[in-house]
């Protein structure tokens, strides 16, 4: 049976190989505005992005802002430059 190929949560691409991408950014996990809102499991919780995406959510938005506005797939995809980043991603 042929295995499967990884999608990005993001681009829903087929791809080699995805990253893990915390949906809080690991460098803010002590900080004590995340440690009140958040319980382990939240800080802990990831999406598979290819390399292309993941690169991009990093380039675009840092990562106080990633964790505080940006923690779900739900509001990473309606992040209007990620939007029209993917969608120049899935032409190619």
């Amino acid at each position: 049976m042929a295995q499967s190929q990884p999608k990005c949560a993001l681009c829903q691409r087929e791809v080699d190989r995805t990253t893990r991408h915390h949906l809080i950014p690991r460098t803010v996990h002590r900080n004590k505005w995340f440690k009140k809102r958040f319980n382990k499991q939240e800080l802990d919780q990831t999406i598979d992005l290819c390399i292309p995406c993941h690169k991009q959510v990093h380039l675009l938005i840092d990562h106080k802002k990633l964790g505080r506005e940006f923690n779900t797939l739900e509001k990473l995809q309606a992040h209007e430059a990620i939007q029209t980043f993917v969608a120049w991603l899935q032409k190619r």
